[in-house]
């Protein structure tokens, strides 16, 4: 169910509690939420899953990411996010794992990371940075 797209970044569709335990045997030290509260009825509530990642020593931020896209406070959170993990593996999850692999790409876009090599490494993980192309081209070129 989670997909790697770097050295330690894994996107996921919606986890429940028991996906906690999966995370936290991949050593996963961060779980990002990257779904809004309340966006679909079968949706696990981000305070359950907090909870359970507390209980299971993992640390959780929430970085809700509507289907109105994305802004660069999100960019900002994830990229503090990212760097508070330190060399510990991350699992983002929204709905289907785009979202938060989208949000990865911007977020590495702004680091500089070559648009081919995120749009790769996308890809590898099954999920497609076309919505996005031009953004994330437009923020490596500012980062260089």
């Amino acid at each position: 169910m989670f997909r790697q797209i770097d050295a330690k970044t894994y996107a996921s569709p919606q986890i429940t509690l028991a996906d906690v335990a999966e995370a936290r045997a991949l050593g996963v030290g961060l779980i990002i939420n990257n779904r809004p509260e309340g966006e679909s009825e079968d949706q696990t509530p981000g305070a359950e899953i907090e909870a359970a990642a507390r209980e299971a020593g993992i640390a959780y931020v929430a970085i809700p990411v509507s289907h109105a896209g994305f802004s660069m406070p999100q960019l900002d959170a994830m990229a503090q996010a990212l760097e508070q993990a330190g060399d510990a593996p991350v699992l983002a999850y929204c709905r289907s794992g785009t979202r938060s692999t989208l949000l990865w790409a911007l977020t590495m876009a702004r680091t500089g990371m070559h648009p081919a090599e995120i749009a790769e490494k996308a890809a590898g993980a099954g999920y497609d940075i076309a919505p996005i192309r031009a953004q994330v081209d437009m923020l490596a070129a500012q980062a260089r």
